[in-house]
């Protein structure tokens, strides 16, 4: 069994301790979700883990042969590579052999009479059939289609920030280590990707350790959760839903030590005050008794909730609308003749594919981008409060304190109760020891969570939250969750997150691209399980008219008599293919057959591997149809 053992692992960020004497195993089937509030040393952690960073001290201990891949919250790609180099980049010896071959067969289907040419294309399928790699092939085929990574030879740096994301979560996955580390990975990912991720990651023959702010994703694939707190991990059985539970009984237990803990600290304090005149020996025990306790006493550390119940500014009927508007960016259609009324105490979330357009379109409805055509009316009693993508810039010379104290130096809650920036500081579980601190010194998340008091200090009546769950972690998601709502205002909110659009919003904006922009009421979930369906329906009349066309439009091309020598490789090993496919379908079908009826998550697997094979056996068929009609 291949097994990761920590020891003693410790680590300090100047005076700030990450985390100390950290003990655990990572053993080969586990799937372990990691999580902790920003600046809790997880990232460190996995810098340190995947040999990124060093440990000021501690062990890491797995065999010679041991290999970890590590996608980054923002992956290191050379920007001049292409998008295939890049995902091949360091990836396991099989993985490298298939590159090679579909090198040759290119090669050599432009140049069919070229000895070198000939020599490299045998000497590669050699290697394949050696290594056994024709499934391996189309594993690497269906990561990229899952993943929407269709164009493989463009370069690295025309992508999107979200398109890199893509790439390097292609890489680590198509290198298949004995540790899979993945900090957010569904970040820029559609929600078909998340689906398909979330399968794969299950059936996944390795380990794996992820930090996600998705809580969706990680009750479905966790079965250990680590809780990195005050330089401790903490461990819990089962998935982020066991975990809720087992840190509520942990913290009641601890809670419970203290008060008793407290309790008898305060009677003895009582009968030390009393000034007994004689001190027995008995009562020197008592003393010393005393003594040893009040060394002791401690208060539970916790990570606590960050408390954002701040005030607001009255808001009016009537909050934004626009009529018949339109907007376009580089002829890239974002709406078009588009109408929305926006009213106080709506919770809108959009969603839907990248490069769509929704943050171009919040940025219209906060007045920061000028509609193509139309109107945009704002009520005269709104505030807004937007919260982008990209922290505004922040000096980084700056003192947490500072920063604040040039919005107000104190706010006054829903409550009247008036709260000073270091009040506010702590609250947002920056303890008073930070509050000097220069904000170059924070982790990301935690600048992210320090934009995000800045801004509801501003006391808005209208939230924009531009993708929030990107950078924020589960505690304070949960509470701006409560906080949105207890909110009298208006929240619009685009994000990917399905657990924050289930808990947010109540109306729906889909944006599908090209302009086209549904309008759903209800839960994120209830749209997504209705549109899976459609999407389903949708994709299987799509693949039917596909076959058909081919099958009508083959007899057709009479231009076209012979095969290249490309294709007549490809048809020499097409029917092998098939047989292979078939023959694997039915060991699934039959293993399907044998397992226990209620291990419904094996079923679903087997179920999910059938369908797949199904898929491409249809591929294969009709692509056999098309070669076997021309001279071989």
């Amino acid at each position: 069994m291949q097994t990761l053992r920590v020891e003693n692992l410790s680590k300090t960020y100047g005076e700030k301790t990450l985390f100390e004497n950290l003990n655990f195993l990572i053993n080969e089937h586990d799937r372990i979700g990691l999580i902790g509030t920003n600046g809790s040393g997880k990232t460190s952690l996995l810098n340190v883990l995947t040999g990124e960073d060093g440990a000021d001290s501690g062990e890491l201990i797995a065999p010679n042969n041991y290999r970890i891949s590590y996608l980054k919250q923002i992956p290191e790609l050379d920007e001049n590579a292409t998008v295939m180099d890049a995902i091949f980049e360091g990836a396991a010896p099989i993985f490298k052999t298939i590159r090679d071959y579909e090198d040759a067969v290119t090669v050599y289907g432009q140049n069919p009479n070229d000895s070198k040419a000939q020599r490299r294309y045998d000497n590669a399928e050699a290697a394949m059939n050696r290594e056994d790699a024709w499934s391996a092939e189309s594993d690497v085929k269906t990561i990229l289609s899952q993943l929407h990574l269709n164009q493989l030879d463009v370069a690295i740096k025309t992508l999107s920030g979200g398109q890199k994301k893509r790439v390097g979560l292609a890489q680590v996955l198509i290198q298949a280590p004995d540790l899979l580390v993945l900090d957010e990975p569904t970040n820029h990912l559609d929600f078909d990707s998340i689906n398909w991720l979330q399968d794969y990651l299950v059936s996944y023959k390795g380990a794996l350790l992820v930090v996600t702010h998705d809580r969706y994703f990680l009750d479905q694939i966790a079965t250990q959760i680590l809780e990195l707190s005050f330089g401790s991990l903490y461990p819990y059985k089962g998935n982020y839903q066991d975990y809720v539970e087992q840190k509520a009984q942990r913290v009641q237990r601890e809670a419970d030590s203290e008060h008793k803990q407290q309790q008898l600290y305060k009677k003895e304090l009582a009968w030390m005050r009393t000034g007994a005149r004689a001190r027995t020996t008995k009562q020197q025990a008592r003393i010393n008794s005393f003594n040893e306790l009040e060394e002791n006493l401690k208060v539970t550390k916790d990570d606590g909730a960050v408390d954002i119940s701040l005030g607001q500014q009255r808001l009016g009927k009537k909050v934004i609308e626009l009529k018949n508007a339109s907007l376009s960016i580089a002829n890239h259609v974002i709406m078009r003749d588009f109408s929305l009324l926006v009213q106080a105490g709506d919770r809108i979330g959009i969603t839907g594919a990248n490069g769509a357009g929704k943050s171009s379109f919040l940025n219209a409805l906060a007045g920061d981008l000028p509609l193509d055509a139309g109107l945009l009316e704002i009520g005269e009693t709104v505030r807004i409060a937007y919260y982008r993508q990209q922290t505004e810039p922040i000096p980084e010379d700056k003192r947490l304190i500072s920063y604040l104290n040039e919005v107000a130096q104190s706010v006054t809650d829903k409550h009247g109760v008036q709260l000073s920036t270091t009040q506010l500081l702590e609250q947002f579980l920056f303890p008073r020891f930070m509050h000097g601190t220069l904000i170059r010194k924070l982790s990301g998340g935690e600048k992210r969570r320090l934009y995000l008091l800045k801004l509801l200090m501003s006391e808005p009546n209208v939230l924009i939250l531009d993708e929030p769950t990107n950078d924020l972690d589960i505690a304070t998601l949960t509470v701006l969750e409560d906080y949105v709502s207890n909110f009298n205002g208006t929240v619009i909110t685009v994000s990917h997150d399905r657990y924050f659009l289930d808990k947010v919003a109540t109306n729906l904006l889909i944006f599908k691209g090209s302009g086209v922009i549904e309008r759903f009421t209800g839960e994120f979930t209830d749209y997504l399980s209705q549109h899976s369906d459609f999407e389903k329906q949708q994709n299987t009349n799509r693949k039917e008219q596909v076959q058909l066309d081919e099958k009508n439009a083959v007899p057709a091309k009479k231009e076209k008599k012979k095969l290249t020598y490309a294709e007549k490789i490809e048809f020499e090993k097409i029917e092998d293919l098939i047989d292979n496919l078939e023959s694997e379908k039915e060991q699934l079908t039959e293993t399907m057959n044998n397992t226990d009826g209620t291990n419904y998550g094996e079923l679903a697997d087997l179920q999910r591997q059938i369908d797949e094979h199904d898929q491409l056996i249809d591929e294969k068929m009709a692509r056999w149809e098309y070669l076997s009609q021309f001279e071989q």
